[in-house]
């Protein structure tokens, strides 16, 4: 077992990482930048050492001060969280030649899930249901007229190499084909280094489904169920809830067979997590790889029974899935989870709100967990990432599970900040929310985006 762990990250994964170790009797070291010295995170690892300022790429994504502050430590791992390099296939393989175990898949695994199309082409090679659209990025406007013929539109236009939305076109008909894909591969290369871009038949208001895997390092697969990630605002998910209500027990077998088989050939180890979007008609259609942890793994965690975070250190260390889930030999879903992510924005507006915390109730009670880094006195910086808080709820059902989410809202509070916990409340009290009936265009829908957030 490794004796110290490098955590490169902060905020509320940090904690969560930190947490692990120490139940694994592992040491941790904290790594932070000057606007986040005051951290929780700092404060309850074993050491901690400044990277350098506030600004993420002279800090958090400086690849030699995280690998000196390793070295420094005599860290034997590091453990990337989610964001900043986590999936950062280049960070992964330094970490290799210096020696440090990365605590997640092979570089090259990284790499090839990166790269969408690439991705596309592994999971339809091995009988994962994928949309309809290119075998790989697209070469030519010529070729892309004739793809978007042949599967009908509107398309969808994506960077190779995208996330978060960016690089992606919806094509409605053949006149504005050009002008947009030339958009997306103008937009792709300044956000990732990379203009290429493929194309899929767009799904209108789909739901987003994504399952969590585990892998050992010698071939073992597992599939823990399903996450439904519809509710969201600019591709970016507001409330996880696991199980999903639109998937039936059957799918879910379905889908979870085609993956095993999709990741043990591709050599996938480590946590990930496999998105898809369901149509109205209830089919689904691969769409991406997250090779990391997900900030949404809580609700998993609270339906298997399974401590993702430490079971992805355990893989590390080199452990087989049947010695890590010894005592989950049978995987079911049970009960149900919910998580609402809590961020320093005005839950109208959806501007930023960083600032200092000037009072903080954090909501407990049966059922209830609260992932968090926040303290009275702390301070949310602009810099990074506006969640301040993950609140999860976990219930029999689903009908008792939003019961306790809603009660834990009311009880949550934060001053000295604008935060989204007004939203979710809306949210949660909305009929269609309540009767499962959500897609990603549920906020338009129910009314709650203003005019120029309605994407």
């Amino acid at each position: 077992m490794f004796e110290k762990v490098l955590i490169a990250n902060r905020g509320e994964i940090a904690l969560r990482v930190i947490c692990a170790c120490k139940e694994l009797g592992i040491r941790t070291v904290a790594v932070y930048s000057e606007a986040d010295r005051h951290s929780l995170h700092v404060r309850f690892a074993d050491e901690a050492i400044c990277i350098g300022p506030a600004k993420s790429s002279r800090s958090y994504l400086d690849i030699p001060a995280v690998i000196s502050a390793a070295e420094i430590t005599n860290a034997e791992a590091i453990h990337p969280g989610y964001g900043f390099l986590s999936e950062n296939a280049g960070f992964a393989e330094v970490c290799e030649t210096s020696g440090l175990k990365f605590i997640g898949p092979r570089p090259a695994i990284i790499r090839s899930m990166g790269q969408k199309d690439l991705a596309r082409a592994a999971m339809k090679e091995s009988g994962v249901p994928i949309l309809p659209g290119s075998d790989g990025s697209l070469k030519t406007p010529e070729e892309a007229a004739e793809i978007a013929e042949q599967v009908g539109y509107p398309v969808m236009i994506k960077a190779v190499a995208g996330g978060g939305g960016r690089g992606m076109r919806v094509v409605r008909n053949a006149e504005e084909l050009g002008p947009l894909m030339s958009q997306a591969q103008n937009e792709a290369a300044a956000a990732f280094s990379c203009g290429d871009v493929y194309m899929e038949k767009l799904v209108e208001n789909p739901r987003h489904i994504e399952f969590q895997v585990l892998a050992d390092e010698h071939g073992n697969v597992e599939v823990l169920g399903e996450r439904e990630c519809s509710v969201q605002r600019r591709h970016q998910k507001l409330i996880e809830e696991s199980p999903s209500t639109a998937v039936s027990q059957e799918l879910r077998e379905r889908i979870s067979a085609s993956l095993r088989v999709a990741l043990k050939n591709i050599g996938y180890s480590n946590a990930g997590t496999v998105e898809f979007l369901m149509d109205s008609t209830g089919n689904l259609y691969f769409i991406e790889v997250n090779a990391r942890i997900q900030v949404e793994h809580p609700v998993t965690e609270l339906v298997t029974g399974v401590d993702l975070v430490k079971s992805q250190i355990l893989i590390a260390d080199g452990q087989r899935l049947d010695q890590i889930m010894r005592c989950k030999k049978e995987l079911k879903l049970r009960g149900h989870a919910i998580e609402c992510r809590i961020n320093a924005e005005h839950p109208e507006t959806f501007t930023p709100s960083p600032g200092t915390i000037t009072g903080l109730n954090l909501p407990g009670g049966a059922g209830i967990r609260v992932d968090t880094a926040a303290y009275q006195g702390g301070v949310i910086p602009p810099y990074y990432d506006s969640l301040v808080a993950k609140l999860i709820a976990y219930g029999s059902d689903r009908a008792e599970a939003i019961t306790r989410m809603q009660r834990a809202l009311d009880m949550f509070v934060v001053e000295g900040i604008y935060t989204s916990i007004p939203l979710h409340k809306r949210i949660l009290a909305h009929p269609d929310f309540l009767a499962g009936n959500i897609d990603t265009g549920f906020l338009v829908r129910a009314g709650f985006l203003p005019e120029k957030n309605k994407s």
